[in-house]
């Protein structure tokens, strides 16, 4: 799900829509659209036994006051030494019970590979939520640095960012993220349009999570309104306990530490401190 945190809450969230032919888009989603620059590139994978190579992965870096400077890399992964999944929860600062949510894949040595199911916008396009029923928006899997998407979190949207560790064992970590490198590749085969209910940041990732076991997540309330989707998790087990959930929703904001830490070479080990 995108984020909407400086969307104004009442009416300036949900504009009318007139349902003609300039708005309504096509009726097949494309990959060739003028695209922002933050998501005019997508990522692909390739998997080869223990080997994961990933292509053009982002990593921009966020300056304040002026625009991210995008740049990309390629890097070889070996699925040996996955150990870890986190499970990254951002409420929306309007609409605490709406959020986005994103996953990021720990390897040996700090080395954190994260993955955010968004819209893929267009040039002065922005997010509307009723839109999002209509195949206006394409669905993208931004593949990045965790500096990258934490960084636009919590310093460009000014959103709180919980980071909270997986249940996962390595088996099943190297599963999860083996099956969300195959959806990567298959959004850059084949776009899909994105769904405000049915094809979103969390539905995508609940997937993802039943593939590994079917009905592992059920589909609960707390999908449709992901904000409560880190309660419906510790609920279920799949996210390691700090105490009451309470005590571990407040122990696992990280706003503080990324931002103090958010030119550190080591800015994953920080903010996990």
């Amino acid at each position: 799900m995108p984020n909407m945190a400086a969307s104004p809450p009442g009416d300036a969230m949900f504009p009318s829509l007139q349902l003609n032919g300039d708005l309504v888009k096509s009726i097949k989603p494309s990959n060739h659209r003028d695209w922002i620059p933050e998501q005019a590139v997508l990522a692909r994978a390739e998997i080869d036994g223990d080997r994961l190579t990933v292509f053009n992965i982002r990593d921009c870096s966020r300056p304040p006051f002026v625009e991210p400077e995008i740049c990309y890399y390629d890097k070889k992964f070996n699925l040996e030494e996955l150990e870890t999944v986190d499970f990254i929860v951002v409420p929306f600062n309007e609409l605490p019970s709406l959020a986005h949510t994103m996953l990021s894949f720990g390897f040996a040595d700090d080395d954190y590979l994260a993955v955010s199911v968004e819209i893929r916008r267009e040039r002065e396009e922005s997010f509307n939520p009723l839109k999002g029923f209509l195949r206006q928006y394409e669905l993208m899997y931004v593949v990045a640095s965790e500096r990258d998407l934490i960084q636009k979190r919590v310093g460009d949207d000014l959103c709180d960012v919980l980071l909270y560790r997986s249940t996962a064992t390595k088996e099943q970590a190297r599963k999860l993220l083996v099956d969300v490198m195959q959806r990567v590749n298959k959004l850059y085969e084949k776009p899909e349009f994105y769904d405000t209910l049915t094809n979103n940041c969390t539905t995508n990732i609940r997937n993802h999570v039943n593939n590994l076991k079917p009905d592992r997540v059920p589909y609960d309330y707390r999908v449709l309104l992901p904000g409560y989707s880190d309660r419906l998790a510790f609920d279920l087990g799949l996210i390691e306990p700090r105490g009451s959930h309470e005590e571990t929703r407040l122990r696992s904001r990280i706003n503080y530490q990324a931002y103090l830490h958010r030119n550190d070479p080591s800015f994953s080990k920080a903010i996990r401190l």
